[in-house]
């Protein structure tokens, strides 16, 4: 079996009682429908023949049977729409959980390529489709084959040669079916190509709608957005055209089927080859013959969105994390902080440009280090690398004499604290943002973290103190406000390393102040990275590294840089010439 329809299937393992339940109530409601025309073929062939009285309480015997069977087939048809939907829908679960548990996998150069929005409607759109396929999908062909056989034996015992008649449709039938449906497989995947990366646009308005209000760019925004709406509605029209012709050609094929049987029939009847009774039998399974059909037709459409959607889905499985825990990795326990990049170089995986070449570093437990530069010449990427968000190209980065592979990633991120200028919240309060840097923390160690950070004070002036709701990103909070929260949530995981990547860059200078100390206060007895874009941060740094495209160009304090008139001191006189610092 192909390997990519056997992992399909393994879906079904943890729910094989429900779906043998599924199963056999489908085959009982299709046999029901299969016994129904015989019990009424049996009453217009031979009870109705029969003495009055006799005929009449056969009659009502029979029909009381039909009145418990057609009971049967509605708690079966009950039993598979609802308990056949939830085995769908907690299939889907599991497939929900196992994409969203891959992508936590995945590294930064993945998403350094990809659409959130598109990411998202694997999970939603996808899924969903999957979902319906794995409950239908077994459950339609099963029924329609029961069917289909049944009233194909059935057909035949009645008479051969209108049964021939009937059938010798079926093979055009099938070929037209086959025709549309592989022209359906291919619009139906551009289909989900497109509505993903409507999604995308989407996800990327809504999450930038400050900016484009700022801009006032609202009608930009639009016409981008009715680019890819139109792109959406092109496809759509084209996978609609395919399905009408689909739906409409197999419609007429099996009300075709109808007609030659009435006509064939007919002509029976005058020549005595068949009864007036048998005829009315063979409509009523012929009816019960291309119902099938039609709920086949049903899951073809069903398969191609459903298939559709699974092959996305397989792709984003089969992108393999490029960074790992080797299978005899150790936990980094103990931690006191030295650090040292040995012939350190690095580049992106889709260009050979080098971004770090050649970096040879040692900084001891506690030292408080500053990386300045102009942009483009690796700062971050050189912190980037600690926690191994990227691994190196080239060379050998260690923590206390132990190569950062030969670690888990998560003891070795669990050790690393980071205070990005970017600062991202959750949706949530105060709390759950600040919790997120030990979850298990009592709320005792919340508040101490925040004291720390210099936020508790403004925490106590919302509404809700710790409770307070901060909207999406933390919308509702100041960008000062913000990034103590964010050093409050480091305080409280306690690393022994921290990175702090232009963290004041984007502060007015007041909050930069009150940021600034709670981050040296951070700082204290930890191995610290700052990244630092205003110099009059690091200032007091043990040592200052100017970094440039060729490597680490400059070293040493503030005032031995100053004094040598290099780059650093070019960088400095530039941000404050004039302003008397």
């Amino acid at each position: 079996m192909n390997k990519k329809w056997k992992k399909f299937f393994s879906y079904y393992k943890p729910y094989k009682k429900l779906f043998a339940a599924d199963m056999f109530f489908a085959c009982l409601g299709a046999a029901v429908t299969l016994v129904l025309p015989l019990i009424i073929r049996y009453i217009t062939n031979d009870v109705i023949f029969r003495e009055p009285n006799e005929a009449l309480r056969t009659i009502l015997m029979l029909a009381g049977i039909m009145v418990a069977m057609i009971l049967l087939e509605c708690y079966c048809n009950f039993f598979i729409a609802y308990y056949g939907h939830m085995m769908g829908a907690r299939m889907e679960y599991n497939m929900r959980n196992e994409i969203f548990s891959h992508y936590q996998k995945l590294s930064f150069s993945f998403y350094d390529n990809q659409k959130v929005g598109q990411l998202m409607s694997r999970v939603t759109n996808d899924l969903f489709e999957i979902s319906e396929l794995f409950h239908h999908g077994p459950e339609d062909i099963v029924i329609s084959i029961i069917k289909m056989a049944g009233s194909l034996a059935i057909l035949l015992t009645v008479n051969v040669k209108l049964a021939l008649v009937a059938f010798s449709i079926i093979p055009l039938m099938l070929l037209y079916a086959g025709y549309f449906n592989v022209k359906m497989k291919r619009a139906f995947k551009q289909n989900r190509a497109r509505i993903a990366d409507i999604n995308a646009q989407i996800e990327d308005n809504l999450s930038g709608i400050r900016v484009v209000k700022s801009f006032a760019n609202e009608d930009i925004e639009m016409k981008k957005f009715t680019i890819g709406n139109d792109n959406f509605l092109e496809s759509k029209k084209e996978s609609y055209r395919y399905m009408g012709c689909y739906h409409a050609g197999l419609g007429a094929f099996t009300t075709f089927i109808n007609i030659a049987v009435i006509v064939a029939g007919a002509v029976f009847i005058t020549k005595d080859i068949i009864e007036v009774t048998d005829l009315i039998t063979f409509l009523l399974y012929i009816n019960n013959f291309t119902e099938p059909v039609k709920k086949l037709i049903n899951f073809t459409e069903q398969f191609q969105n459903g298939a559709s959607g699974y092959e996305r889905f397989l792709e984003i499985l089969a992108i393999n994390p490029d960074i790992v825990d080797k299978p005899d990795a150790k936990v980094l326990k103990n931690v006191r902080g030295d650090i040292s990049f040995e012939n350190v170089s690095f580049h992106y995986e889709e260009t050979n440009e080098e971004v770090l070449s050649h970096i040879n570093l040692n900084v001891e437990a506690g030292k408080y280090i500053a990386l300045v530069g102009s942009s483009g010449a690796g700062k971050s990427t050189l912190c980037s690398l600690i926690p191994r968000f990227y691994d190196v190209s080239e060379g050998v980065i260690r923590i206390d004499g132990t190569d950062i592979r030969d670690v888990t990633l998560k003891s070795l991120r669990d050790n690393i604290g980071i205070v990005q200028q970017d600062v991202y919240l959750f949706a949530g309060t105060v709390m759950d943002n600040i919790r997120y840097g030990k979850p298990d923390a009592t709320e005792a160690e919340i508040v101490a973290a925040a004291q720390n950070a210099n936020a508790h004070e403004f925490i106590m002036s919302l509404p809700d103190g710790y409770d307070t709701y901060i909207g999406q990103r933390g919308i509702k909070l100041s960008g000062g406000q913000k990034q103590r929260l964010s050093i409050a949530r480091v305080f409280l995981k306690n690393p022994p390393i921290l990175i702090f990547d232009e963290a004041t860059s984007a502060l007015d200078n007041e909050s930069e102040k009150v940021v600034q100390d709670s981050l040296e206060k951070l700082a204290k007895n930890r191995t610290t990275f700052v990244i630092a874009h205003r110099l009059s941060t690091i200032r007091n740094a043990e040592r200052i590294l100017v970094l440039t495209e060729d490597g680490i160009a400059e070293e040493g304090t503030h005032s031995e840089l100053l004094s040598r008139n290099g780059i650093y001191a070019g960088l400095y006189n530039m941000q404050f010439a004039g302003s008397g610092q």
